[in-house]
């Protein structure tokens, strides 16, 4: 992909193609720079900071082999009562988390960073989502297409998993795993060329 926005060039530090979609979407062009992390939570860690911190420390992996250019990074949890939920490993699992989402509601907390030349700014994105109450059909059929298996929380909303949800309180690119409102207002605080610029 093209690597400069205007005469600033941004990076992407994440693998997921979901997030590389949604900022590619907007016309911004980046390049892609996975950072390698441990992304275990701390003991007793609550969820805006854990994600936080994963936001953060990518952000700060890929600047520091990418000297003079924007690094965006983000980090996306499902968060049920004060549960963490992760990506699921197998159909078990994810027929697990189903059965546990089912009817209630849980948020999505994204952190999102952006490391560069004059320093550092992040937040954190919450989005309430509430699903459908799920039979056992609903969830084993979900569960065997596969679609969960690198998703927090076990579902994507973009894909098969939309017609889980009931209702979304908030960004709905957030449950993606980029909240696009708010990422641009990081880029243009911090002075990166947006394509609708004024050159």
């Amino acid at each position: 992909m093209h690597t400069s926005v205007g005469q600033t060039r941004l990076v992407l530090a994440s693998a997921s193609p979901r997030r590389r979609e949604l900022l590619g979407q907007l016309g911004l062009a980046f390049d892609v720079s996975a950072a390698d992390i441990d992304e275990t939570p701390h003991q007793g860690e609550a969820a805006p900071a854990y994600v936080l911190r994963l936001a953060r420390e990518k952000a700060r992996t890929v600047a520091a082999r990418n000297p003079g250019a924007w690094v965006l990074a983000a980090d996306t949890t499902v968060v049920l009562g004060e549960e963490l939920l992760g990506k699921p490993h197998d159909e078990a699992e994810v027929r697990a988390m189903m059965g546990r989402l089912s009817g209630r509601t849980h948020e999505v907390q994204t952190g999102v960073a952006l490391a560069g030349p004059t320093g550092e700014q992040s937040m954190v994105v919450r989005t309430r989502v509430t699903f459908r109450p799920l039979s056992a059909g609903e969830i084993a059929w979900y569960a065997s297409t596969g679609e969960s298996l690198d998703k927090a929380g076990g579902y994507a909303i973009q894909g098969k998993g939309g017609f889980l949800v009931a209702t979304i309180e908030g960004s709905p690119t957030n449950v993606i795993g980029l909240p696009l409102g708010e990422t641009l207002e990081l880029l243009a605080r911090a002075g990166v060329p947006l394509p609708w610029s004024k050159p």
